[in-house]
């Protein structure tokens, strides 16, 4: 005998225990070799929260311009993990033709604390946004229908706005580095 699992009870149930997860370890620590945050810098990151319609305007191609979008959250150990990389990316690629933007699935009450000092930490100059959906499935299917909701994840479009590379965890920054490369010499 099967039984059959609503879909959105599964989603919800894992988003339930990476929340919970999350919040179990009181203590982060940083991976050898990852970068040490700076405290010293001056720039307080302005964070937007959006909806689904907010996340569609971010998202849409009017110019010249590849867009590449991390979604994260800070107390995802991976998206934290992987977001020296990503400011290394944005920093080597912006001047030469590259949209950037970050979108946490933090909650709202982190849009003044948490996420601001976090990108701050991490000198990030790059739009950030934050996710405010009572059910994040629509924004999910939205960018991509394959897409779980696992954190980190990195969509890569091009000036047309089609999807020409996705990873779902920590990427690997070479990996996302030959694929902007590719993308942009194919503009």
């Amino acid at each position: 005998m099967t039984i059959a699992i609503p879909r959105r009870f599964v989603f919800t149930a894992l988003s339930l225990i990476i929340l919970l997860y999350g919040f179990s370890v009181s203590a982060q620590t940083r991976p050898k070799g990852a970068a040490k945050p700076s405290m010293s810098s001056a720039h307080t990151p302005s964070i937007k929260a959006i909806d689904l319609e907010g996340l569609k305007t971010a998202m849409k191609r009017d110019s010249a311009r590849p867009l590449l979008v991390n979604f994260w959250a800070t107390w995802c150990d991976p998206c934290r993990e992987e977001f020296p990389d990503l400011v290394k990316i944005d920093a080597e690629f912006r001047n030469k033709g590259l949209d950037f933007i970050t979108v946490s699935l933090d909650d709202l009450a982190e849009i003044k604390t948490g996420v601001p000092k976090f990108l701050s930490s991490m000198q990030a100059k790059m739009p950030a946004y934050l996710l405010n959906v009572p059910d994040p499935e629509p924004a999910i299917k939205f960018v991509d229908p394959h897409w779980a909701g696992a954190l980190p994840a990195t969509v890569l479009y091009n000036a047309k706005g089609e999807l020409v590379f996705k990873h779902f965890g920590r990427v690997n920054a070479d990996d996302l580095r030959a694929a902007i490369k590719k993308v942009m010499s194919n503009e």
